[in-house]
């Protein structure tokens, strides 16, 4: 393990840009960033890498690898302080500040979408769902998030500082709907509708196709299935 000789002003010097940390890297602070809540919450106060991985079922070389990317977070003969390295993680995730979200598509997945308390947890705050069906426009969802005509999203974006978008539309519309989504401003855009989407380079869109989770699902029963036949 590293030992931490600049502290915390080595790690802000080190911070890499998105676009020198691999999108895999990134996928595994936010594991590190969940087990370390749970440490916290436990009253753990300090972990070494190793504990860390075992605790878990992580890879300790692949943790420091990554941390690497960021600083020198560890502590000879302590290991990590397990509430300054949650704070560094959430400032290196941006969820040191309050990121407005909307949700395009207020149907059942879009509505649950935004009445999940995760979201307000983690620094996600759901400001707005959008639709173009006229009797949803002016209705709430559960939690008390407004729906909005699609047509005003362009507008409400800027009134209301949305930086991401959800996509919980069907397939057909989705690429109308970044359109939509990319001329209002909006950078980030997570997507649960399949298939690809056309975006500028300077957007950045994250799918969740759930159809291929459950079909990998069903791929790994076949094989226990076939296995015991």
């Amino acid at each position: 393990m590293k030992a931490a000789n600049k502290g915390p002003r080595s790690a802000a010097r080190s911070r890499q840009t998105p676009d020198q940390v691999s999108e895999l890297t990134t996928n595994r602070l936010s594991v590190y960033l969940r087990c370390l809540n749970e440490l916290e919450d436990n009253g753990v106060r300090t972990i070494s890498s190793q504990a860390l991985a075992e605790q878990f079922r992580l890879n300790a070389a692949q943790i420091r690898k990554d941390l690497a990317y960021f600083g020198e977070f560890g502590v000879r003969g302590v290991g990590y302080y397990v509430r300054n390295l949650r704070r560094h993680l959430r400032q290196i995730l941006g969820l040191d500040r309050k990121l407005r979200v909307a949700i395009i598509g207020a149907g059942n997945l879009g509505l649950a979408l935004a009445d999940y308390p995760g979201f307000q947890q983690e620094g996600f705050d759901i400001v707005a769902l959008f639709d173009n069906q006229r009797d949803k426009i002016g209705q709430q969802s559960r939690s008390g998030v407004p729906i909005y005509d699609v047509a005003d999203l362009r507008k409400l974006t800027r009134r209301e500082g949305i930086k991401i978008a959800v996509l919980a539309v069907p397939a057909p519309s989705s690429q109308r709907v970044v359109d939509l989504v990319v001329a209002s401003g909006i950078k980030a855009v997570l997507n649960f509708s399949p298939g690809a989407l056309q975006v500028p380079d300077d957007v950045k869109v994250k799918s969740v196709d759930l159809t291929v989770s459950l079909e990998s699902l069903s791929f790994y029963l076949a094989r226990g299935e076939s296995a015991e036949t």
